[in-house]
């Protein structure tokens, strides 16, 4: 037992195989197009963004269309949009990081960059788990909140 304890631990290496080499290339292009897609969606909501909020400034009426988003007015929609294409826009970049980096480690047998590719995807997974874990409390506060407001009532 004791000589367990004593023991040095040894170093961990990784053996990375010409078929997971082949599948970080696939993905390094997959990876490209979902952060070229989501670049244009964003662009889109940028460019609505301004858009929408011109023509509520220029038709007042069209305000009472939006039902209750309209108490946030055009300012409060166009911020709003602002931070949809905000959402879009952080994961592309790191979807596009992990593309080039990765494409690059894998080619050139990089270790840095292939390190700096999964890096962006470890990013990428925590800003997707922070913003579901946000959606679900806030789902669960709308959830306890109406049935508050029923109970009230």
């Amino acid at each position: 037992m004791e000589d367990f304890e004593n023991e040095v631990p040894q170093e961990v290496k990784l053996v990375v195989t010409e078929e997971m080499r082949s599948y970080f290339y696939d993905m390094s292009k997959w990876a490209r197009f979902l952060s070229v897609v989501g670049f244009v969606v964003s662009a889109f909501l940028t460019l609505s963004s301004f858009g929408i909020g011109a023509a509520i400034t220029a038709n007042p009426a069209m305000l009472n269309q939006l039902g209750p988003l309209a108490s946030i007015g055009a300012t409060g929609i166009t911020i709003f949009y602002l931070l949809l294409a905000l959402l879009f826009f952080y994961p592309s970049l790191l979807l596009l990081r992990f593309s080039a980096k990765g494409k690059q480690g894998v080619l050139f047998g990089d270790q840095e960059n292939l390190n700096d590719a999964i890096a962006n995807v470890k990013s990428l997974f925590k800003f997707w788990g922070i913003l579901t874990i946000v959606l679900l409390v806030s789902y669960f506060l709308l959830i306890l909140a109406v049935a508050v407001s029923v109970g009230v009532k």
